[in-house]
């Protein structure tokens, strides 16, 4: 059976700082993982992005963005503490940006537990459209969020992995560190090689 997901996208309140005419400066930092460095974006105090570096899909930082590595201390720590098997969910204040869709899904993917997965159609049918699993997987493919918003829980419907932006190899090594740290008797994962 799959496992309940949420119905309804929880956004964060509103930033009261924020200016309607002038965004608050993107701000970004790096963070070593076993499968890669990652950059890491965030405004107003809430992350925006995480993405490995290196890869066709990694956005380019612009003469807009600030580099402040101190402001994602935070990130990095929880990040440090889930790859070391001490975490199984992150709480950390996000700003999703997307259309309704997409953030709904993205809610969704943040219900499946720590050490299980569920298929594209599973999601369609918590979010009451099961005819949308295509779509899902679109929106999957496009969270901006990887890892905190587990998008490599998503399985295909008979139970393989399907494509994952950052890779299946890094797919397939963090499902077999979550099993791993939902049953210790499993052992350890070892970093696939990297891309």
């Amino acid at each position: 059976m799959p496992p309940a997901l949420p119905h309804h996208a929880r956004m964060p309140p509103r930033d009261p700082t924020a200016s309607s005419t002038a965004p608050l400066p993107v701000r970004y930092g790096h963070a070593d993982t076993p499968l890669g460095t990652v950059l890491l974006s965030g405004r107003g105090g809430r992350l925006t992005g995480l993405h490995f570096t290196g890869h066709r899909r990694s956005p380019r930082t612009g003469p807009a963005w600030v580099r402040d590595e101190a402001a994602f201390d935070g990130v990095r720590r929880q990040l440090n503490e889930y790859f070391a098997g001490r975490r199984t969910r992150f709480d950390l204040p996000l700003a999703l940006g997307g259309t309704p869709f997409e953030l709904s899904v993205w809610t969704a993917l943040q219900g499946i537990p720590y050490g299980a997965t569920a298929s594209y159609g599973d999601i369609a049918h918590s979010l009451g459209r099961p005819g949308a699993g295509r779509a899902v997987g679109g929106a999957n493919g496009r969270n901006p969020i990887s890892i905190v918003v587990p998008c490599h829980r998503v399985i295909g419907a008979d139970g393989g992995l399907t494509g994952y932006g950052w890779g299946v190899d890094r797919k397939a090594w963090l499902l077999d560190h979550e099993r791993r740290g939902a049953h210790p008797e499993r052992g350890r994962a070892s970093a696939p090689r990297r891309p």
